[in-house]
């Protein structure tokens, strides 16, 4: 039997998935997979300093923020890559946050703050930063 559904303009990549512990020594395997993906997909270097970069904050956050270090609750990381574009979502199981509402990292009185500078960051390096209405889930899109 043949398949019919049409598939014109759909974009089919290569899936990847890790599941990972809410441990901060859990981000290697995350940067493992970033390397492999790197490799495969012959990754620009500045592309790959992004990305990175942002799935290390993101990673950290769901780790510390999300699942507040919490041995019994996994950070789930996908990411569908092709040769042109790089899609990573990280999943915490977390109550979620309001991104909507964060203070400005680069206003007078939070330059000196060590912290608070995680979203501002994601939303600068990624080419897309999308966040689920709950705040346990962000997506980031990276062109390759």
């Amino acid at each position: 039997m043949q398949n019919s559904i049409p598939t014109d303009g759909v974009q089919t990549g290569e899936l990847f998935t890790l599941q990972l512990p809410s441990a901060y020594e859990s981000v290697n395997l995350l940067e493992n997979l970033i390397e492999e993906i790197a490799d495969k997909f012959n990754v620009a270097e500045d592309t790959f300093a992004n990305m990175m970069t942002c799935l290390n904050e993101a990673a950290i956050n769901a780790i510390v923020h999300g699942n507040k270090l919490d041995p019994n609750k996994k950070v789930i990381i996908n990411a569908d890559v092709d040769g042109k574009r790089a899609i990573w979502t990280i999943t915490d199981e977390g109550e979620g946050f309001d991104f909507n509402h964060l203070p400005d990292p680069t206003a007078e009185e939070n330059l000196e703050k060590l912290t608070g500078r995680g979203v501002f960051i994601l939303k600068h390096l990624a080419d897309q930063c999308i966040f689920n209405a709950k705040g346990n889930e962000v997506e980031l899109h990276f062109k390759l």
